[in-house]
Parts: structure tokens; C-alpha cells; sequence
């Protein structure tokens, strides 16, 4: 059987050095997670936020927030090959619209080093996880390798692409959204806003007595 292209050997070096980069982005993703989020607070602690920064934000923030929301009405994990919806725009909608908004919450603090940890964060545990996804739907969906030469990784295309294998009968799924949980990004984004109002104060009145 052909290898699909741009695809490693399962035994070959560069399989084994992905194999083994995935294992590690498994381990330090939350411990980087971790950081991430003390650095955001004593970022929030260093400076207050300002309004116009908070609100130019929102540009990104919401817009990731609805793009992972429609995504996930849309996704039937290890079930079938999603292509329509987002999907047909982007491969990894989900992974976009977290990027949107992890970019969104560094601009709310104007932040280079929230900014330069979050994109480090990317490059060391989504791009490993994304590879080893790929991998996998290329193993477990014949019509994968098509879909990719019709849909980018991860920026989008303006216009949907067609698939000739699909009925279009695909269609956004409430049901689908809270199985997947996404209503705790929407609950999360509350936090961090009420964090970015809120927390600095708290935290003054606290350390000093006054507001």
C-alpha cells in the first residue's frame, strides 16, 4: 500500500521524533497552561487594562468564541470526516477559534509576553496535536487526503468547498454543541472578562485597603 503524500513511514526517524514531540506537548500542556495563567495574572496585577484595548478584543474573542461554538455542532469525534459547516472553510476550525481568542485576551492586556507564551504554547502543543490528528483521519477516512487538497490546515479559504461525497444533509447540531461541552468556553470568557474588570481592584483593595 502507497504511503499518502508528505506522510512519514510509521518506523521512519521523522515518525518516531513526532511520535516522541507528541508525548512530550502531552506532558507540558497543562504545566504550560499553568504559566500561562500567572503570567496573565501579574500581568493584570503589573498594569491595569484599558477600556479601548478591552474592546478592540472583543474583535477577536467573539468571533472565536462563535467559530469554536459552530464548530462543535458540527464535529462527530472518530465517527465520520466532517467537511461541511466550518469545516468546509478550514480544517481545524476549533483550533482557529482558540488562536482567535487567546490573541484576543493579549490584546485586552496589551501584552507582549502573554502574547509571546501564548504563540510558544501553539507551536509546541497544537501543532504536534494537529500532525497526530491528521495522521490519524488519514489512517481511519479514505476521502481524507481529497479533503486536504481542497481545504487548508488552518486559514481559511473564503468560499466553502464542495465535497462530491456529501448529500449536503449536514447541519449545525445543538445536540452536538452541549455533548461536546463547548458552553465552557462561553462560561470561560466570562471569567476572563469579569477577571479583567474586577480582579485588579480586588486584588489592590486586598494588598493596600483601598480600591
Amino acid at each position: 500500500m502507497s504511503l499518502p503524500r508528505n506522510s512519514a513511514p510509521a518506523n521512519s526517524p521523522s515518525a518516531d521524533w513526532i511520535n516522541r514531540w507528541q508525548r512530550i506537548a502531552r506532558r507540558i500542556r497543562v504545566p504550560l497552561g499553568f504559566l500561562t495563567a500567572a503570567l496573565y495574572l501579574f500581568e493584570l496585577w503589573r498594569r491595569a487594562p484599558r477600556p479601548a484595548a478591552i474592546a478592540w478584543s472583543l474583535l477577536l474573542v467573539i468571533p472565536g468564541l462563535w467559530l469554536r461554538a459552530y464548530a462543535s455542532g458540527y464535529v462527530k469525534k472518530n465517527q465520520e470526516l466532517t467537511t461541511t459547516g466550518p469545516y468546509a472553510h478550514t480544517r481545524n476550525p476549533l483550533y482557529l477559534g482558540s488562536m482567535l481568542m487567546a490573541a484576543g485576551f493579549a490584546v485586552a492586556l496589551m501584552s507582549w509576553p502573554v502574547a509571546l507564551v501564548l504563540a510558544i504554547g501553539f507551536l509546541l502543543i497544537y501543532v504536534p496535536v494537529i500532525a497526530s490528528e491528521e495522521r490519524f483521519l488519514r489512517a481511519t477516512f479514505a476521502g481524507f487526503d481529497e479533503y486536504c487538497r481542497r481545504v487548508p490546515r488552518l486559514l481559511p479559504r473564503v468560499t466553502p468547498a464542495r465535497d462530491p461525497d456529501n448529500d449536503g444533509s449536514g447541519r449545525f447540531s445543538l445536540a452536538l454543541y452541549l455533548k461536546h461541552r463547548e458552553y465552557n468556553a462561553l462560561l470561560g470568557v466570562i471569567l476572563l472578562y469579569l477577571s479583567l474588570a474586577f480582579l485588579r481592584p480586588a486584588i489592590t483593595f486586598i494588598l493596600h485597603g483601598r480600591p
